[in-house]
């Protein structure tokens, strides 16, 4: 674990004193950090909508994020969707303007298009947009087994069409061919985009610039309807080392006025659940709105977009995002300056960059790799990593780590039950090295364990 010297963590995160109870790590549908004047509940305008150029469909700019539907226990003990909560999750979005829902077959281990197919067909057909994927991005990437998915989806959708379909996760022309172009899919597709079956076909993308700018040029020959990528105001000019920095993929589909539909704009939370220095700045500048305003509002504000995604398991987060976006208030070039230099110090927090979006599961050995990695995160957010034994502060810094670990993870679940096999760091749409951070986590849990 390298050594983090916590005064000067404190010095660069400004200085504010950082507290943490253990239900902080506890937090779920009520953990955004809002302010003390936020209802998220008051609504006072229309949603803003955008229109796609190609087709005219007037679209939300709120989206509806399939991949984090809230869950219970079934009978048999496993996980499955809460269906009644999704339609009236469901219902609530329909009734206030959202008419974008995206899944994809592999969301929520198989469960997400159907859950989300039962909710939207209680509705008229022509109420909402369906966006799903082709997920072909594990095993060997066959013709067959590609139109099957497609099929699949459409079964599952209860729908003879679909609105946007997306070539699921691809980083590089290399990508693209081997799981679309190779197997004749993608010729298959663009038939399908002829029949008016396919409404709209485009792709999502994590990867370099040189895997981008190869995408791009595919563009003359496959005309891409819309591309689905990662933006937010921390990856507009900050994005990992392994990604591409928003603002260039934006400008690239501006160029060619290929409509973005935006994914993470919350970097799987942590854009809402911010350092409390960091909060503080934001709160300041607009005590009226959420934390998680900010960030809705920045990817917003860029008229190429035309959805933004949010996958909002909870009432509370969907009512926050539709009160930002009824209507749009765009930021100000002040603004955009502001959420830069927050960036900036944001940045210098020793985070991984997870976005807990759970592909990386089910660990063939048991372990709950998001939880572990996300817990980790807070405990960095809240200033709670502390390699220095001779700290006053030390005794109780290694005592919250240790409760809230427990809390957060079951011990059967947690990282010392890694084999570094690696199945995960090829799911990671984020390239990280996750059984070398698991391991780092598991020596500083074993040293804090070790010591008195």
């Amino acid at each position: 674990m390298k050594n983090i010297d916590r005064r000067e963590f404190i010095r660069v995160a400004g200085g504010t004193a950082l507290t943490i109870g253990s239900a902080g790590f506890l937090s779920g549908c009520t953990g955004r950090k809002k302010t003390d004047n936020d209802d998220t509940g008051s609504v006072t305008g229309t949603m803003t909508y955008r229109t796609n150029p190609k087709t005219g469909d007037k679209v939300s700019i709120l989206g509806y994020g399939c991949m984090r539907w809230p869950m219970i226990k079934g009978e048999d003990g496993k996980d499955v969707v809460d269906q009644e909560t999704v339609n009236r999750l469901v219902d609530h979005a329909l009734e206030n303007g959202v008419n974008y829902f995206d899944s994809a077959p592999v969301y929520l281990h198989g469960q997400s298009e159907s859950a989300t197919g039962i909710a939207l067909s209680r509705h008229p057909r022509n109420s909402y947009f369906i966006a799903t994927k082709l997920s072909n991005h594990r095993g060997v990437a066959r013709k067959e087994d590609g139109i099957n998915m497609y099929r699949n989806s459409l079964e599952a959708f209860r729908t003879d069409y679909i609105d946007y379909y997306l070539l699921h996760s691809i980083s590089s022309e290399a990508v693209f061919n081997r799981r679309f172009k190779d197997n004749g899919l993608i010729d298959f597709l663009m038939e399908e985009r002829e029949a008016g079956r396919i409404r709209n076909l485009g792709f999502s993308f994590h990867g370099s610039k040189e895997g981008f700018d190869e995408l791009m040029a595919l563009h003359d020959k496959y005309h891409w309807d819309f591309v689905q990528i990662q933006l937010n105001w921390l990856d507009w000019n900050h994005a990992s080392k392994r990604n591409t920095n928003a603002s260039y993929l934006q400008a690239e589909l501006d160029k060619r006025g290929i409509p973005s539909i935006i994914m993470e704009p919350l970097l799987g939370g942590r854009l809402a659940d911010v350092p409390d220095h960091v909060a503080d700045l934001l709160k300041e500048r607009n005590p009226q709105g959420s934390i998680a305003s900010w960030a809705f509002r920045f990817a917003g504000t860029h008229t190429g977009v035309l959805n933004v995604l949010s996958g909002m398991t909870c009432i509370e987060h969907l009512q926050d995002n539709i009160k930002t976006y009824s209507p749009l208030k765009p930021l100000t070039d002040d603004d955009m300056t502001f959420l830069e230099k927050t960036a900036v110090l944001l940045s210098t927090y020793p985070l991984i960059q997870c976005n807990d979006c759970k592909y990386c599961m089910p660990c063939p050995y048991g372990l709950d790799i998001p939880s572990i990695l996300m817990h980790y995160n807070k405990c960095v957010n809240e200033g709670f990593i502390n390699d220095d034994e001779e700290d006053d502060e030390y005794r109780k810094d290694r005592r919250a780590y240790l409760i809230s670990y427990d809390r957060a993870v079951p011990k059967l679940r947690q990282a010392d039950r890694c084999a570094a096999c690696g199945i995960c760091v090829n799911r990671c749409p984020q390239h990280i090295n996750i059984p070398a951070e698991i391991r780092r986590i598991d020596r500083y849990i074993e040293k804090l364990k070790r010591s008195r």
